[in-house]
């Protein structure tokens, strides 16, 4: 049995290609539990309701939002 196939190792990124590849899934299917990068209900609503704005404000959402993440992260790495 591989390092990686009894959870001794972790993959590198080419083996997680090919495997996705292999099986025709993402790698995301392969790293991450059902669920857990999916934004949480009342988000999914929001992003719903977004869906129905036109273009101009869609594209200004997805401005403030990066706006939002980067100072968060930002906020994170100062400390």
């Amino acid at each position: 049995m591989r390092p990686y196939e009894a959870g001794e190792a972790q993959p590198f990124l080419d083996i997680l290609k090919k495997i996705a590849t292999t099986f025709n899934v993402t790698t995301d299917w392969l790293i991450f539990e059902d669920g857990e990068r999916e934004p949480q209900l009342e988000l999914k609503l929001k992003f719903e309701a977004v869906k129905q704005m036109t273009a101009d404000e869609q594209k200004s959402i997805k401005k403030i939002l990066v706006a939002m993440i980067l100072k968060h992260q930002a906020k994170h790495l100062i400390g």
